[in-house]
Parts: C-alpha cells; sequence; structure tokens
C-alpha cells in the first residue's frame, strides 16, 4: 500500500485528503506553532513555491506531542499559519506522532533511517521525509535540518528529476 492510500482528513476537515497528494514528490513534516524550529515554516513555503510547479508539495501534519506546543485548534492552526507564516501548503489533522495512539502514516514513515541511520519516533518538531509520487520514503531528515539546507533541496531535485 501506497503512504498516499493513509486515511487522514485535512486540517479545514476534508475526508482522506491524502490521496489527492499522489503523483507528486513530497515532504511531509510534523509541525507546531509554539516551538523554537516554528520559524521552519518560512523556508518549508518557499521550497513549496519553488518546486510546487515540477510537481512537488510540502504536507504539514501538526502535532501537539512535544510540549504542547501545538495546542491550537484547526481554525486557529490555519490562521496562525497563513497569516504569520504565509503558509499555502496542505495541512492535515493534528495527529500523534509517536506512542499506542501514532498515526498509521507515521508508523511508516518511522521505521525510515536518516543520514545518520536512526530510525523509530519523531525526535521534535519539524522531523521532515521526502517520499517519491508512489508513495515510497526516500530520505528522513532530523528536525534541526533546515527546509532549504542543500541535502533537503539536492534531495528534492533528484527525486524530481525522477
Amino acid at each position: 500500500m501506497s503512504l498516499y492510500e493513509t486515511k487522514i482528513a485535512g486540517l479545514d476537515g476534508t475526508p482522506n485528503r491524502l490521496p489527492t497528494e499522489q503523483g507528486k514528490v513530497t515532504l511531509m513534516v510534523n509541525v507546531a506553532s509554539k516551538c523554537g524550529l516554528t520559524p521552519q515554516y518560512e523556508g518549508l513555503e518557499r521550497i513549496h513555491e519553488r518546486y510546487a510547479d515540477q510537481g512537488f508539495s510540502v504536507l504539514g501534519f501538526p502535532c501537539n506531542q512535544f510540549m504542547g506546543q501545538e495546542p491550537g485548534s484547526p481554525a486557529e492552526i490555519t490562521e496562525f499559519c497563513s497569516t504569520t507564516y504565509g503558509v499555502t501548503f496542505p495541512l492535515f489533522e493534528k495527529i500523534d506522532v509517536n506512542g499506542n495512539d501514532r498515526h498509521p502514516l507515521y508508523a511508516d514513515l518511522t521505521a525510515s533511517p536518516d543520514a545518520e541511520g536512526y530510525t523509530g519516533d519523531i525526535r521534535w518538531n519539524f522531523e521532515k521525509f521526502l517520499v517519491s509520487p508512489d508513495g515510497e520514503i526516500l530520505a528522513r531528515f532530523s528536525p534541526q535540518v533546515e527546509p532549504e539546507a542543500a541535502e533537503v533541496t539536492e534531495a528534492i531535485e533528484s527525486a524530481l528529476a525522477g
């Protein structure tokens, strides 16, 4: 089963929103509005805009598991992201990325290693996963890796080149 077949609603309540992204290269990121890494929204939006016409999208998955740094309602999250950071990329329903209630999408994503070989639980907000158009996990980047870092943009460009 492709990751894109995983059932998850959009932040606006649109049911089963993820399948509409199949066929694109995506960067799936667990996000939060009250985190020291929240300014990464700026870089995420810039790479979303830079590569969108080539079949790329950033996908944001709000999560409140890290020190309660995403406490907002869907409307509050949407408002914050659009007014503070100009976010236009798709945001999905707030989910758990670790633990017993981990969303099935993240059960699949966390099995993938990063460049240092780390697999397992999400370490913090803004962990990033590059996913191919058919749902294969291509790369994992730690939360501290900036969205516009060379290793991220080079991986995106390589995936888009096919």
